[in-house]
């Protein structure tokens, strides 16, 4: 396999530099130097999810001011009340079971179910009683260090072990991005029109070279989705996202799965005009397209394939609640109301201005289409109904020929 001329790792002036963990350097070049190049799958799997060293189980949190990106949790604990909200209303829909199990894989910092629970409370909702929130991490410290956010804020009776099945709500909030992916290029030459970029070794340092896909698989997903590549495109595929769904969702009896992310329907994603794919890394709140920076001490993401997903679900017994933007989401569960009545209210002190002010940019972030208001959100049932919409999905903007979801 010979190093792609077109995806060569070039000096970036102004970002962060460096190797990365030397722990996972070393690993990686071992087993490269064993097995020959590797698949981007492996090499994202490992620079995110190693055990000892990986991005996401070592260090301290990232989705915060001081880490590497912002999720609409951190943001403001507005989302989460919000959430709140939808979950309210399922489980009225399916009775008002007890306990209602709300399970968040990725939970974090806690800062979704924090939001969550101090939003169930301000709204009097009697959903507070039956609720049992069960935070998911692959690093165990930071769950223990969620349940004791938690328990701190006084919530320490509405938390629970995942365990067994459940009626109630997966919850996952930038979950699916985070999934490794394979990365392929629109190769007319090879047999299928496809070529995979493997990950190699040069001269102490990554590249990607290209060679025959490492799975049928994925030439299978782009003819399920009727997609073509043209010559030179790169593209990501992520062929895990049946095992999430498969130990995600699998305990759920009844209720509802709530996926919130960036991405788009396979026609979009896969567009001839995004050549380049959507592969980045964020570090520092710094966002690039190399991958091969700082392996493991930066988040390396992809945009869902918002179709891929659909159908997954579907083949896993969920059937589609809805769909929409994070904005209109938001706004269908009252952010609109929520800021009013804030505006409303008298001003005490500095402090009263300082979080109104805070809550109103908020709201202008997840309202905004170029920013967390253009994320996707996708409802999936299971033995719930969803007629009529929910709340969340209740309320759409204009038609846009460009929207995520069509």
């Amino acid at each position: 396999m010979d190093v792609d001329p077109g995806l060569r790792r070039t000096p970036r002036p102004g970002l962060p530099d460096g190797p990365g963990d030397p722990r996972l350097v070393a690993r990686l070049a071992d087993v490269i130097a064993r097995d020959g190049p590797i698949t981007f799958a492996r090499f994202m799997a490992v620079a995110l999810y190693d055990p000892e060293a990986g991005y996401y189980t070592s260090g301290p949190p990232r989705p915060t001011r001081a880490g590497d990106f912002l999720t609409a949790p951190e943001l403001h604990p507005v989302f989460g009340r919000l959430v709140a909200r939808q979950l309210t209303e399922v489980w009225d829909r399916l009775g008002r079971p007890d306990p209602f199990v709300v399970r968040e894989p990725g939970a974090s910092t806690g800062a979704l179910g924090l939001a969550m629970l101090d939003g169930l409370a301000l709204d009097g909702s009697a959903l507070l009683d039956a609720i049992r929130y069960e935070p998911m991490e692959v690093d165990p410290s930071r769950g223990e260090a969620v349940v004791a956010r938690l328990t701190t804020a006084g919530h320490g009776p509405r938390i629970a072990r995942p365990r067994g099945s459940f009626v109630g709500a997966v919850v996952a909030n930038e979950v699916l991005d985070a999934l490794p992916v394979h990365r392929v290029r629109g190769d007319p030459d090879r047999p299928g029109g496809l070529a995979e970029l493997y990950v190699d070794r040069r001269d102490d340092a990554f590249v990607t070279v290209a060679g025959p896909p490492s799975t049928p698989a994925l030439a299978e997903r782009l003819d399920e989705e009727h997609v073509s590549l043209v010559d030179g495109q790169v593209a990501e595929v992520c062929l895990l996202l049946d095992d999430w769904f498969a130990t995600s969702t699998a305990d759920l009896r009844r209720g509802l799965v709530l996926v919130v992310d960036y991405g788009w329907p396979a026609a979009v994603l896969y567009a001839a005009e995004r050549g380049t794919g959507s592969l980045r890394a964020y570090a520092g709140h710094v966002v690039h397209d190399d991958p091969f920076r700082l392996v493991g001490q930066q988040d390396l993401t992809a945009h869902v394939d918002l179709t891929a997903v659909r159908s997954i679900a579907g083949r896993h017994g969920l059937g589609l609640a809805g769909e929409g933007s994070l904005a209109e989401f938001v706004a269908g569960l009252g952010l609109g109301p929520l800021l009013a009545a804030s505006a409303e209210q008298p001003a005490r002190s500095a402090r009263d201005l300082a979080e109104h002010l805070e809550l109103r940019a908020a709201v202008a972030r997840l309202l905004d289409p170029a920013a967390l208001g253009g994320f996707a959100v996708q409802g999936f049932g299971r033995d719930l109904r969803s007629d009529p919409p929910l709340a969340g999905f209740a309320w759409r903007l204009p038609a846009d020929p460009g929207a995520r979801i069509p």
